[in-house]
């Protein structure tokens, strides 16, 4: 018999905020993170917007030697893990242990670090290049430093699937708690990318907004005006925990996971399969797991990156999956205000799916103006909506093909 998983605590670094609450204060007044690069000169780039994490200082969550020895995404990574080894209350003793594991999800890890390290070896020369350029830049070495920093000896990985990698992290996660092999999971995703390199690889493939002139309208899901995504930055972590583990030690548990599924478009490199097809089969396994029908799924945060092809495609796998349902089930893209947090994007995206489940509150698509006529669908235009959620669906799809769905459901008090 599997065993049964749990959130038992949430921590996001992000664009509309450094805590849960601020996140979700935010999206739920329909506020956006998003406005003009300021991390470096953007004068040459045609796509000049971002969403930056503001006001964010590593020091009040870790040691000044060890955030110089971090690049940004793993900061951010270790932060958002102690906001949540916090929010979940769980006594030291049980991380500091061989059933304990850290399983995080980034799409390029170390960027800024690798692009420093680059222009100095080509100033300066070889001899100049930092001891601890490697251990900062390599994608694994969040995942290690919260391990570090926990004691947690437990299984232990860091998935690169690019937009989906942090979904899958939260996934492959409870998969080992359901088997047994760990009764706590610190998992998620982290991301730093706003970086010159980062940023003019995307403009060169046309893939971001060009809605310069008025940032907090650049991100625009489903919208028939949008014109591509926008970059953001940040980490989402969770505790996962068996509930047979989080109910021996009387946890809050904010939510169950239910259901988990993973495809493949085997399609094309950036571009989603026609009609979404693997992201509609990916749905229906992580649905089907949940033990549920469509019709049973209350919210649905969408990937929903506000690019011309991802939002058409998304809205005609919810089609393929939910039928005439589809028109029914409420829809949103918190990308909107958050940015595309690329591989941390599924674990904030997942932190607002559980925040809609505990206040009753659907948070909004901003900038729905133009309805598109092959995007037809419930997107809870420009504000928030009330409504009883009890089953939440969060899709996260990939360069690649990569495709990654997360059911989760409401647990009684």
């Amino acid at each position: 018999m599997k065993n049964r998983a749990v959130i038992t605590g949430m921590g996001v670094i992000t664009p509309l905020g450094l805590s849960v609450d601020s996140m979700w204060s935010n999206l739920v007044q329909g506020n956006s993170g998003i406005d003009r690069i300021s991390r470096f000169d953007v004068s040459g780039f045609s796509t000049q917007v971002a969403a930056e994490v503001r006001g964010f200082d590593p020091q009040n969550y870790m040691e000044r030697k060890e955030a110089k020895r971090m690049d940004r995404f793993a900061q951010f990574a270790m932060a958002a893990a102690h906001l949540a080894v916090k929010d979940a209350g769980i006594p030291p003793e049980d991380l500091a242990s061989d059933r304990a594991g850290v399983l995080m999800g980034t799409g390029i890890g170390g960027i800024e670090t690798l692009t420093e390290q680059f222009q100095t070896m080509f100033d300066k020369g070889p001899g100049r290049v930092s001891p601890f350029f490697i251990p900062m830049m390599i994608a694994n070495m969040a995942c290690g430093q919260i391990a570090i920093a926990l004691g947690a000896k437990g299984p232990s990985s860091t998935v690169v699937t690019a937009c989906a990698a942090a979904s899958n992290a939260v996934g492959d996660a409870y998969r080992l708690l359901q088997w047994g092999k760990a009764d706590v999971m610190i998992c998620g995703g982290a991301e730093a990318p706003i970086v010159p390199l980062a940023v003019a690889g995307f403009c060169s493939m046309k893939a971001m907004s060009t809605r310069n002139d008025d940032p907090k309208a650049a991100c625009r899901p489903f919208d028939a005006e949008r014109d591509g995504f926008v970059m953001g930055e940040g980490a989402g972590m969770f505790v996962l925990e068996t509930l047979d583990h989080a109910m021996r030690r009387g946890a809050n548990i904010l939510a169950e996971v239910v259901g988990y599924g993973v495809t493949q478009d085997a399609y094309h490199i950036t571009a989603p399969a026609p009609g979404g097809d693997g992201g509609a089969r990916c749905m229906a396994l992580a649905i089907e797991e949940a033990g549920l029908r469509p019709e049973d799924i209350d919210y649905i945060n969408a990937h929903g990156t506000s690019t011309p092809a991802n939002d058409k495609n998304e809205t005609e796998a919810i089609k393929t999956v939910f039928g005439e349902f589809a028109y029914k089930v409420p829809v949103s893209s918190t990308k909107s205000m958050t940015g595309h947090l690329l591989g941390a994007a599924g674990a904030v995206e997942l932190a607002a799916c559980v925040m809609a489940m505990r206040t009753g509150i659907i948070p909004p698509t901003i900038n729905y103006v133009h309805p598109d006529p092959e995007c037809d669908l419930d997107y809870v235009p420009n504000q928030a909506r009330k409504a009883r959620v009890t089953n939440a669906l969060s899709n996260s799809f990939g360069f690649g093909g990569q495709n990654a769905c997360l059911v989760i459901r409401q647990t009684e008090d």
